[in-house]
């Protein structure tokens, strides 16, 4: 009998490789350390922190600062910045060199008000040129590696996407991740897997896809039907780094992964949150588990009375009885 196909890659870029093709993306008030220790538990090759200001990072902003924390277990870890112009992203790549970041991205893809008015984030759709030398001044600071995300464009009027990926690789990009759908569509609507697929077909990058991804079967759909280089896992993600393992066994031809069961899952958001006090300090890390916890036992029987009392868990203890609750009327 041969051997099952593979769809697990390494990644080679300038300086780096990324040892496969499955990822975990920048999401704003998630991606902390724990959560990204968690995930790469379970699998992630590499993992985003959340979105970064450049003009914060400029100025030493501690707050900004502490977002790039991460563990002694986490070899690799991605950078994700906001920038309007060359210079202040200039000026971020110093400020985070001494994290010691694999990968160094730019947000072309945000479509947060605040961030769109700063003329960052998927503001930049409407000028590549300035995409182009916001790259070559990122470029210039160091050698790490950047990538940059985009989306297919502004609105359905202005898909642009082949053109903004020229341009992030005239600028000396090393690596293309698109979310095929436009900025006013937001995450409405579809992902174009068609966009990835064109993409990959013009552009001599490695490119990577990702949009409606909530299930192992659909990273592995996604490479199948696109040639894309790998995924990154956004939303499909949150209360579910299982998803890791479980596209892991199914890149690699194995069809029979287990689905984690409400016990794992409960044990794996107390690990969760364990490591998270161990970062933030009990009061922290308590407040902001509670959108996790709700995303971990989302389905569970007994799950939507829980979820109530959540909101007023404030130490790890109660969590602990959360839990042991949930699983009793899970049984």
């Amino acid at each position: 009998m041969p051997d099952p196909v593979s769809f697990i890659k390494k990644i080679y870029l300038p300086g780096l490789i990324i040892p496969g093709n499955i990822l975990l993306a920048p999401i704003a008030g998630y991606t902390d350390a724990a959560f990204r220790f968690i995930c790469t538990e379970f699998g992630a090759f590499l993992c985003f922190t959340e979105m970064v200001s450049a003009e914060a990072l400029s100025r030493s902003n501690l707050k900004t600062l502490k977002l790039l924390k991460r563990s002694n277990s986490e070899v690799l870890l991605g950078v994700q910045i906001f920038a309007s112009n060359p210079d202040s992203a200039a000026r971020a790549v110093q400020a985070v060199l001494p994290f010691s970041p694999s990968l160094l991205d730019l947000n072309c893809g945000c479509s947060v008000h605040k961030i769109l008015k700063a003329g960052c984030g998927a503001a930049l759709l409407m000028e590549p040129c300035r995409i182009r030398d916001i790259v070559r001044a990122m470029r210039s600071e160091s050698s790490v590696p950047v990538s940059v995300k985009l989306r297919s464009g502004w609105d359905l009027q202005s898909i642009n996407y082949l053109k903004t990926a020229e341009m992030a690789l005239k600028g000396g990009a090393s690596l293309i991740n698109i979310h095929p759908r436009t900025k006013a569509q937001g995450f409405t609507g579809k992902a174009s897997l068609n966009h990835i697929k064109t993409l990959k077909e013009n552009i001599d990058l490695p490119i990577i896809g990702s949009g409606d991804l909530f299930s192992a079967e659909d990273a592995l759909n996604m490479v199948k039907e696109t040639g894309c280089d790998g995924v990154m896992l956004a939303r499909g993600a949150i209360g579910n780094p299982f998803i890791f393992s479980e596209a892991i066994a199914l890149f690699s031809g194995n069809h029979t992964y287990l689905v984690p069961t409400s016990e794992e899952k409960l044990k794996t958001a107390l690990r969760h949150l364990s490591f998270a006090i161990k970062f933030k300090g009990e009061y922290q890390a308590c407040r902001e588990l509670r959108k996790h916890f709700c995303a971990y036992t989302k389905g569970m029987p007994g799950a939507a009375v829980i979820r109530k009392r959540v909101s007023h868990a404030v130490k790890q203890k109660d969590y602990e009885e959360l839990a042991a609750d949930l699983l009793n009327s899970s049984r």
